[in-house]
């Protein structure tokens, strides 16, 4: 063999090893960093409704899969029975509103929201068409069904909220479970319910169609801070302090398809949106569908921070109407943390 061929073997075979060796290394990078729990249980009440429409977009653009995960996501009619299904153990962490946590932790149970996909609640309140002449202030209310997605959900707060800044107590309506779209247009169109507080695109499809008059919106950030008196998170992802002390790693990768979904949703097209979200949630009508997109649109988090001041709001709010809520006994520092989303922030830039 001549002295060149040998060198150009051994040059050879120095590189093949080489690059195995850092494919290896790779591999046991990637390895490291996987999630600690790859198969993830979600569970979120009223998934068709834009409140929670990064999850869709996560799920359907494959964030989940390129994270290393495999989401199995149950819905339910309305955000308490999803956080039922957390505490019962039958889901690992909930799609669903911030002020959740602050209500878990006055009863000593405690839950930590990681990611936003909400910044304004998306949630109006109506007066059905034939109730609407007798509506002049929330005091009107007193004594009517209303219909809210599920009793304890956020839609049920913000309408406590509302009566409660009228001088009435949350007892003062009758309030009925609905869910968040076939069911409460149902219950609207059979005169099951007099008023609504709900999300969309169920409210836009019903005040379009002249069958509601809004009479409360926090649809937008603007509406949110007139309702409210401040900013006010709403969809995040939560789960309990335990399972995100022990799963870092899964928690950092649900993060990050959650920020990635935020900012595809800051930038997408009508027709990239209507595409990707399934067709059953447009409730057979992709105009108006887009029309109520477009009036929640500045309502979605564009960065998934969890902001200190709207955690202030939502504390304020719930403390005017539920007794059990102590603002000086409540840790809001405990109820969110916004580390994993500073990582996905410097990864996704």
């Amino acid at each position: 063999m001549r002295l060149q061929d040998a060198r150009w073997i051994t040059w050879a075979r120095r590189s093949i090893a080489l690059v195995l060796a850092a494919g290896l290394g790779g591999a046991a990078t990637v390895r490291a960093e996987a999630p600690e729990k790859p198969h993830i249980a979600i569970a979120v009440g009223g998934k068709a409704g834009f409140y929670y429409l990064p999850l869709t977009i996560a799920e359907q653009q494959g964030y989940f899969k390129d994270e290393g995960l495999e989401v199995e996501i149950s819905d339910f009619a309305g955000g308490a029975k999803a956080l039922e299904a957390l505490v019962g153990g039958s889901a690992d962490v909930v799609s669903g509103a911030y002020e959740h946590t602050i209500d878990m932790q006055s009863k000593g149970q405690h839950i930590r929201a990681f990611v936003l996909m909400g910044r304004a609640p998306q949630i109006s309140i109506g007066v059905v068409s034939a109730k609407a002449a007798q509506f002049k202030s929330a005091r009107d209310l007193r004594g009517m069904k209303v219909g809210v997605s599920a009793p304890g959900s956020s839609t049920n707060m913000a309408l406590d909220y509302f009566i409660g800044q009228a001088g009435l107590k949350p007892d003062e309506v009758a309030v009925i479970g609905v869910g968040t779209s076939a069911g409460a247009l149902a219950a609207v169109r059979s005169g099951q319910i007099d008023a609504l507080s709900n999300v969309d695109p169920v409210m836009t499809m019903l005040e379009q169609r002249g069958e509601i008059r809004i009479v409360a919106d926090a649809r937008t950030q603007k509406g949110t801070v007139e309702l409210f008196g401040g900013p006010m998170p709403a969809a995040t992802l939560y789960a309990s302090e335990d399972f995100i002390r022990r799963n870092p790693r899964t928690v950092q990768a649900l993060t990050n398809a959650i920020v990635r979904a935020d900012r595809w949703l800051a930038k997408a097209g009508p027709s990239e949106l209507l595409k990707t979200v399934p067709e059953s949630y447009q409730l057979g009508d992709r105009a108006l569908y887009l029309a109520s997109f477009n009036k929640v649109r500045d309502a979605f988090s564009t960065d998934g921070l969890i902001p200190p001041e709207g955690a202030r709001t939502a504390l304020k709010v719930l403390a005017s109407f539920n007794p059990r809520i102590d603002p000086a006994r409540i840790r809001l520092e405990e109820t969110f943390t916004n580390d994993y989303v500073t990582r996905a922030d410097a990864r996704f830039p």
